[in-house]
């Protein structure tokens, strides 16, 4: 056998075994890691920027276990002896390798000989793959297909390899086709986790809200109904939408500016109001007459408790459904009494102590019969969709029982209390999940007059208090030194 043939049949062979074990992988075995060892960044505080920032940090872990994963598909082509390496040129991976000449294409020529050229010369070609994961394992596959064609000596230049088909214009797609597949896009490069989840739900919801599915994913459509909104709703849609497009590469930006909006006004409950409002639950219990709703029996001691924990450790209320360590909140060890927010929910783990101490006993916020009737709610959690169905019971709630403001408003009325006790702005922010920036920027426009008006009030009786003080002290000091005085007299008298 010539050396020709055997090194043909050494790179069949090699193809053979390598088809099998690696390029036909399954891609989700083949890069279930890509997050495995990865901790992303907290938002900390809730806000956009924070979860740019989140968003950011998690590209920069994809892109590195990418850049990764591109070598190691090189060195394994390399090792098996197929003469085709994967390159990535911009968001595109291209295969390079050494072809018989193009159609067209003239031979390089050899150093100082201008007649003659070599048959053969190194392209790089573009299939169209992206460069993401999924690309890449698309890329291994054409590989070893390129490398079995080049083994073989059977190699022709054809659409495919000339690039036609991927040159040509891809046809544009209903926002609603985009939908059917977003799911997969998306987490290509992203994290499955409940926060993640969370958002992606909501991502859908307001697309198939706002958006006509049977309308072209175009430029002019989607800027066409965003811009027909105005304030809160225009910047949702905007954000919304440039995830979509970057998602599906759709190649354009949105020529759209955002509004800047002013929150609307909030009257924040005071500790009184607060106190009695929890009476409400109660009341509306007995009251209630001939229900047939079987689960509402009971359920309002666990709705009242959890109004309970939001005005006493200012917690978002996703903060008490998601994975609640029960058994720390009731342990003798937690002689804080701080209670511990999942790692899932939207700002990372943190221990929340109470703003309010004496609240727990007030509200009877250990009290085991709501406890185990938030154990059974959890346990039946099955999806994000199932915390927001709770979250957005927390408001019917209120509702119900004739409460005056909204659950946030406890989050906010604990901002504004922490103030008026002294605590420290970094303390409050730790506290509430927040930067020191976003805790007073974002809660700082609910510290209304009556709020300056009691905080002006403390630090003046304060000051009142520290003269009154200092000049009792003085006069203890004067009359301190008058009998001093006394004394020596009283001694000289006595020597005399």
């Amino acid at each position: 056998m010539s050396g020709q043939n055997q090194n043909q049949d050494d790179c069949e062979g090699t193809y053979s075994t390598s088809t099998h074990e690696y390029a036909n992988a399954d891609s989700t075995d083949l890069f279930a890691d890509i997050f495995a060892d990865f901790e992303p960044q907290n938002t900390t505080d809730g806000s956009y920027r924070g979860t740019m920032a989140k968003i950011k940090a998690t590209e920069l872990q994809y892109q590195a276990v990418f850049e990764q994963k591109l070598v190691e598909a090189n060195t394994n082509l390399k090792r098996e002896r197929i003469r085709v390496s994967i390159k990535q040129t911009g968001n595109s991976l291209q295969l390079r390798a050494t072809l018989p000449l193009k159609p067209g294409d003239k031979a390089p020529l050899r150093r100082g000989d201008r007649s003659s050229g070599k048959e053969k010369k190194q392209y790089d070609l573009s299939l169209g793959i992206p460069a993401n994961l999924e690309g890449l394992k698309t890329a291994i596959e054409e590989s070893y297909e390129l490398g079995k064609l080049i083994a073989r000596h059977t190699f022709q230049w054809n659409e495919k390899y000339l690039g036609i088909k991927s040159r040509e214009k891809q046809e544009i797609k209903t926002i609603g086709e985009l939908l059917d597949t977003f799911d997969e896009k998306y987490y290509q490069t992203r994290q499955r986790t409940i926060t993640s989840q969370n958002t992606f739900a909501n991502y859908i919801s307001v697309i198939k809200r706002n958006f006509p599915l049977t309308h072209l994913a175009t430029k002019e459509n989607f800027e066409e109904i965003i811009n027909s909104f105005q304030g809160n709703k225009k910047n949702e849609l905007i954000a919304v939408t440039s995830v979509l497009i970057k998602t599906f590469n759709l190649g354009f930006t949105l020529d759209v500016t955002r509004d800047n909006v002013t929150p609307a006004h909030r009257e924040i409950p005071e500790d009184d109001q607060i106190i009695s409002s929890f009476d409400l639950f109660e009341k509306f219990a007995l009251n209630r007459k001939n229900t047939n709703i079987s689960d509402e029996i009971d359920t309002w001691e666990m709705w009242r408790w959890v109004y309970g924990m939001l005005a006493t450790f200012g917690l978002r209320p996703r903060e008490l459904f998601v994975q609640p360590d029960i058994n720390w909140w009731m342990s003798p060890q937690n002689i804080d009494h701080t209670w511990k927010v999942n790692k899932n929910t939207k700002t990372g783990y943190r221990e929340v102590i109470p703003f309010v101490p004496e609240w727990i006993e007030l509200f009877d916020l250990k009290n085991p019969k709501p406890l185990k009737i938030l154990e059974k709610k959890v346990a039946k959690i099955a999806s994000v969709q199932n915390i927001n169905w709770m979250r957005r019971d927390i408001s019917r709630w209120f509702r119900k029982v004739g409460i005056e403001f909204q659950p946030y408003d406890l989050r906010h009325a604990c901002a504004i209390r922490a103030h008026l006790q002294g605590i420290p702005i970094k303390a409050a922010a730790d506290n509430l999940g927040h930067t020191v920036d976003e805790h007073t920027k974002t809660y700082q426009r609910w510290f209304g007059i009556e709020n300056r008006k009691k905080a002006f009030g403390e630090v003046i009786s304060q000051k009142s208090l520290i003269e009154l003080q200092k000049n009792e002290i003085l006069a203890l000091r004067m009359e301190n030194e008058r009998l001093k005085l006394e004394v020596e007299k009283w001694k000289s008298r006595e020597n005399v």
